[in-house]
């Protein structure tokens, strides 16, 4: 009984279980992840070599001229060392971490989730699933807003594989495209775009491209060539909060 018992168990039959409890899904860029890891014992002894939560998402990535999606891991979190779970033994081990300020927050198509798994030789690891929705912090709100008041609506949110350019720690960005409906830019220009680098809570840096609108030959010409889009990097900080729909105008407003 016990050989069947193990060979059941390593292809995840009667062995181990987990499942993942977070104290709450919706998360700050910045702001505390945490919660507690339960597992249970299977029908027979089984060395656990690693408890690990990964916190994952998906991207965009183009290859032949073909775009497909891949998942990429954003980090990944190592909770206890080896030990042993008894059959029907129940665990509960608590976790925490500090939720990556390049996480992609949860807007448009993008979705973040955290896997847990338990690493068992021989066996089918054991593996939990969770979405959590991640929010803006204060200043990437305060961008938004600023934005939004100056007559832009977004248009798109989605996870891109990253240029050499903008690669930093993670093979992607994450781009925020906007429309002007209203106000000074609406008839100046197609769209906005936006990419959001995050040093600190309270500072972060933006990657702003302004796509003209043509206008004429040599507009439809500039256009048709690419040639009517200004890449611009500026810094903001929290300070800049009650300042900032004047400091973005000023600026799209020099390459409108």
């Amino acid at each position: 009984m016990s050989f069947f018992n193990k060979v059941f168990a390593s292809v995840g039959i009667g062995a181990a279980k987990v499942d993942t409890k977070l104290e709450k899904d919706t998360l700050t860029l910045g702001e505390q992840v945490k919660g507690v890891v339960q597992i249970q014992g299977g029908n027979i002894e089984q060395k656990v070599d690693e408890i690990y939560l990964s916190l994952n998402t998906t991207y965009v990535k183009e290859s032949d001229d073909k775009k497909y999606t891949v998942s990429a891991q954003i980090d990944r979190f190592r909770l206890v060392d080896s030990f042993t779970i008894q059959p029907n033994e129940r665990k509960e081990i608590p976790f925490s971490f500090v939720l990556p300020n390049d996480t992609p927050i949860s807007l448009g198509r993008t979705k973040v989730w955290v896997n847990t798994g338990l690493d068992i030789k021989s066996a089918v690891d054991p593996t939990d699933k969770d979405y959590i929705r991640v929010v803006p912090n204060p200043l990437m709100s305060g961008v938004f807003q600023a934005v939004e008041e100056l007559g832009f609506r977004m248009r798109e949110a989605d996870c891109q594989q990253a240029s050499y350019r903008l690669r930093k720690r993670l093979p992607f960005v994450q781009e925020f495209e906007f429309v002007p409906v209203s106000g000074p830019f609406r008839g100046r220009l197609d769209e906005l775009e936006l990419v959001f680098f995050t040093i600190s809570n309270d500072q972060m840096d933006i990657y702003m491209q302004v796509d003209r609108k043509a206008r004429g030959l040599a507009g439809f010409l500039s256009e048709a060539l690419e040639m009517d889009e200004t890449n611009i990097r500026i810094s903001v900080s929290t300070n800049e909060l009650p300042n900032l729909r004047s400091k973005l105008q000023a600026v799209i407003e020099k390459y409108s």
